[in-house]
């Protein structure tokens, strides 16, 4: 039987939105080695381009760790498979007529199509969709390209005060003692 209800989010997501429910955190969540999986052997040929591809990015950004190799894998055969289908695609017709004499489409493009479902999927898990990479926590390895520096600090902390009006204002505050060597507001 499967778990019922939505899928839990990890435990990192949850810390930085916060907890407004004041629920428990898994204290006892997996972490998965650190590494960057080796290609499987059974991979066809575009397969394994397209893992020799996409492993050292997945990995650089922090998403690909040793347990991932069987999903990146499951997507570079799905990938393999589909650019083979795509292949045969571009020399056949897209209607063939079956020995009966009735006309259909081509079973070719049924593989292409659910091998593209299959890409989708794990792509949005790895994050490698534009949209997906919003919702993925990664651990980029220190010094990796991927770390982005957005030059402002994370708020932390904050007061709230009205302001001339009476209207509530939120300014970010920095604790005394903060060891992240940024200035709060107003003390450059």
């Amino acid at each position: 039987m499967t778990a019922r209800g939505r899928r839990p989010k990890p435990t990192a997501i949850r810390r930085l939105e916060g907890n407004p429910g004041k629920r428990g955190y898994n204290q006892d969540e997996p972490v998965p080695p650190e590494g960057c999986p080796g290609c499987p052997p059974h991979l066809n040929e575009p397969a394994r381009d397209e893992w020799h591809r996409l492993a050292p990015h997945l990995h650089e950004m922090g998403v690909l760790t040793l347990v991932d190799r069987a999903a990146l894998a499951a997507y570079c055969q799905a990938y393999g498979r589909w650019v083979e289908a795509e292949e045969r695609l571009a020399a056949l017709p897209a209607m063939v007529k079956t020995p009966s004499g009735y006309v259909q489409q081509n079973p070719w493009i049924g593989v292409a199509n659910k091998q593209l479902e299959l890409m989708g999927r794990f792509a949005v898990e790895m994050g490698m969709t534009p949209a997906s990479r919003s919702r993925v926590v990664a651990n980029p390895p220190p010094g990796s390209k991927y770390l982005i520096d957005t030059g402002v600090p994370r708020v932390e902390y904050s007061i709230v005060s009205r302001d001339e009006t009476g209207k509530f204002v939120e300014q970010p505050f920095e604790p005394v003692g903060d060891k992240s060597g940024v200035a709060a507001k107003g003390e450059e």
